[in-house]
């Protein structure tokens, strides 16, 4: 999410592979692991600015169940260092083509992390007959901004000001296409039906950096995405206080259970 990752971006170490393997895709070396077998092909999609590492608790585990394969988007961890921006669009039509060019011909089920969960929902509306199901761990949200607006609309536009400018420091971002200079802002994807979760970080803060991390922003952050999956007839949406924003990190068992209770949801 886009003010989750301006506070914790920094906190989830970045873990360098020996070995890793490379495809080149849309002319861009990504590097990748597979790893299992199964008759489901698991995708996991890393966070803003996190390469294939950001799956290092879960990624093994995973494997025992599932053919599963992590990958580090253009512009992070070892692959192809780039100076222009990507928007979840291109992103998403990046993972279509990796799965191609991995020679993965059957529908995967697509699991995302924070502002990977952007690009797995323009990932699943753009390619519906590459997906299956959908899982999203506190995923970035168009809405967030609505919930400073909504708690008290002088300082949380103040914060939503500040967080621009945090977001442009190092030059336009990805969150600035995606977000900022987008008039009205995007709303959601339109997805088929299928089985999707959502797990959703409502970790109370001792000292919250801005609105969004108070108990009442916290308490908002949980019922959006809430309502977003009981749009869904097979929608499951999960609350977490005892995760942060890594909730792979902080609760890695209880993202291997759902994700194994969302393949035995494809089995019936």
């Amino acid at each position: 999410m886009k003010l989750g990752w301006l506070f914790f971006g920094l906190l989830f170490p970045v873990v360098a592979f020996a070995n890793p393997d490379f495809v080149k895709v849309k002319g861009y070396d990504l590097e990748y692991e597979i790893a299992g077998n199964g008759s489901e092909v698991i995708l996991l999609e890393a966070g803003g600015s996190a390469g294939m590492s950001d799956w290092e608790p879960v990624f093994e585990r995973l494997s025992e169940h599932a053919k599963v394969i992590r990958y580090s988007r253009v512009g992070n961890g070892n692959s192809t260092a780039i100076k222009q921006h990507f928007t979840s669009q291109d992103y998403a039509e990046q993972a279509s083509a990796l799965l191609t060019e991995l020679g993965i011909q059957q529908p995967v089920i697509f699991v995302a992390h924070s502002y990977g969960g952007s690009v797995a929902r323009d990932f699943a509306a753009a390619y519906p007959e590459q997906i299956k199901a959908l899982m999203m761990l506190d995923p970035s949200s168009e809405h967030d901004v609505d919930i400073l607006r909504a708690i008290d609309l002088e300082k949380g536009n103040e914060e939503i000001a500040k967080i621009k400018l945090a977001d442009m420091e190092g030059g336009m971002s990805n969150q600035y296409l995606d977000f900022w200079s987008k008039r009205p802002l995007p709303d959601y994807p339109q997805i088929k039906d299928m089985p999707v979760t959502v797990i959703t970080s409502v970790k109370k803060m001792e000292n919250p950096p801005n609105l969004f991390f108070t108990d009442q922003g916290r308490k908002m952050w949980g019922e959006l995405w809430q309502n977003w999956t009981a749009a869904f007839p097979q929608g499951r949406s999960v609350l977490t206080e005892k995760s942060g924003h890594f909730v792979q990190l902080d609760e890695p068992e209880l993202v291997i259970s759902e994700i194994l209770a969302l393949m035995q949801k494809l089995e019936k």
